[in-house]
C-alpha cells in the first residue's frame, strides 16, 4: 500500500526538522523547557504571530486542542465548532475528558467553514438550565476540507462571540498550509483569538504542536495543568528542536507551499483527465473527489491509501514530502478507473 496521499501524517520528518533534533540533542541542558532550544522555538512562533504570547510545546494536537478548550469553558458549558471539525469528529471526546464534561455544539458550513448565519442562530438560542450553553468558539485554519478562512470571514465569526465574552480557539494543525495560501498569521492576535494551536507534526516536525496563549491570564498554573495531563516533556528540547529546525530554516512555510502546489497539480490532473469531480475548492493541501464506492475500492486495490471522508468524498492529502512523480502516477491511476 502506498501512503503518499493517505495523510500529511504519513510523511516523515523534514530534513531541517531532523537536523533540529540532532542539534538539540547535543550536550547537557536544563530540563522541562528551561533550555535555550525551547526558548528559541517559542520566539520564532512569537515573531511570526507578532504577539507577546505564552508558548508551550506538547505531544499532540488532540491534547493541545482539548486542553485549550478546557481553559475557555466550565464543565457545564459547551464549545461551538464546525460539525466536521477535528474536535467534534476525531478526538474521541477529548475536550469533554480534559474539560471534565465540556460539551460540543456542531455548526454547518460548506468546506468546513462555519456558516455565519448558523452561528448567529445558535447565539440567539435561549439559555436554559437543561442544556450546556456555549462559552467558546473553536475554528480550524485550514479547515478539515482544506478551506482557508480570510481575515474578514474570521472577523465575522469572532466578533459576535467576543461581544458575548466567549473565548476563541484556533486549531492550526495545518496553519502552515493556510499561511502558504496567503493567510496573514499576524491577523490571529489582531482578531482577538485567545488560544492557538500552532501545528508542527503535519508541517514536517515530529509529534509536536505549540500551545500559544495570547490571553496570558489563561497561563496561570498552565504548567501544572500540562503536567497533570501528561503533556510536560522532561527532555523538552527534543520536542522543540524539530519545530525550531523547521522555523529557523523557513521550511515550515516552504513545506506548506510545496504541499499546496502539489494539491493544485493533483486537482488539475483529476479535473482534466478523469471522469470525477472535485467535491471542494482546493485552497490548501487537501483534495476531495466525488467517486463511486466501487471506484474507490478499485483505487485502493491498486495500492493507493485514501479514505472516504465525512461527506462521502474521497480525500487525498499532499505534504512537504509529496513528489511530482507520485502526483502524476496517482492522476494516471484515477484516470484509469473510468
Amino acid at each position: 500500500m502506498r501512503y503518499d496521499f493517505g495523510s500529511d501524517n504519513t510523511a516523515g520528518m523534514a530534513p531541517s526538522a531532523l537536523e533540529g533534533l540532532i542539534q538539540a540533542n547535543a550536550g547537557f541542558v536544563p530540563s522541562y523547557g528551561a533550555d535555550a532550544i525551547t526558548a528559541r522555538a517559542a520566539d520564532q512562533i512569537r515573531q511570526r504571530l507578532d504577539a507577546d504570547a505564552d508558548v508551550r510545546f506538547v505531544f499532540s494536537g488532540t491534547a493541545a486542542n482539548a486542553i485549550a478548550l478546557s481553559m475557555l469553558t466550565y464543565p457545564f458549558e459547551a464549545v461551538l465548532a464546525h460539525n466536521a471539525a477535528h474536535v467534534c469528529t476525531d478526538e474521541t471526546g477529548a475536550p469533554g475528558f480534559f474539560g471534565q464534561g465540556v460539551g460540543l455544539i456542531g455548526l454547518p458550513g460548506f468546506s468546513g467553514r462555519i456558516d455565519p448565519l448558523a452561528l448567529k442562530a445558535q447565539l440567539t438560542e435561549p439559555e436554559v438550565g437543561h442544556r450546556q450553553p456555549p462559552a467558546a468558539l473553536s475554528l480550524t485554519q485550514a479547515t478539515e476540507y482544506g478551506a482557508v478562512y480570510t481575515e474578514e470571514e474570521l472577523r465575522h465569526l469572532i466578533e459576535p462571540v467576543k461581544a458575548r465574552g466567549y473565548g476563541v480557539h484556533i486549531d492550526g494543525a495545518r496553519l502552515a498550509n493556510a499561511a502558504a495560501a496567503g493567510f496573514d498569521l499576524k491577523d490571529i492576535a489582531r482578531l482577538g483569538v485567545d488560544i492557538l494551536v500552532f501545528g508542527g507534526a503535519k508541517a514536517g516536525a515530529s509529534c509536536v504542536e505549540a500551545l500559544v496563549l495570547f490571553d496570558k491570564s489563561l497561563a496561570r498554573r498552565l504548567d501544572n495543568r500540562l503536567k497533570q495531563a501528561g503533556q510536560t516533556a522532561s527532555k523538552a528540547r527534543t520536542l522543540a528542536g524539530p519545530m525550531l529546525g523547521l522555523l529557523e530554516s523557513g521550511d515550515w512555510e516552504a513545506g506548506g507551499a510545496h504541499a499546496n502546489l502539489m494539491a493544485q497539480r493533483l486537482a488539475a490532473g483529476i479535473a482534466t483527465r478523469s471522469p470525477f469531480v472535485l467535491a471542494h475548492p482546493v485552497e490548501s493541501n487537501t483534495v476531495f473527489v466525488r467517486m463511486p464506492a466501487e471506484a474507490h475500492q478499485r483505487l485502493k486495490a491498486l495500492g493507493w491509501a485514501c479514505y472516504q471522508f465525512d461527506d462521502g468524498s474521497v480525500r487525498f492529502v499532499c505534504s512537504w514530502a509529496t513528489q511530482e512523480e507520485a502526483v502524476d502516477e496517482l492522476i494516471a491511476a484515477i484516470a484509469g478507473l473510468n
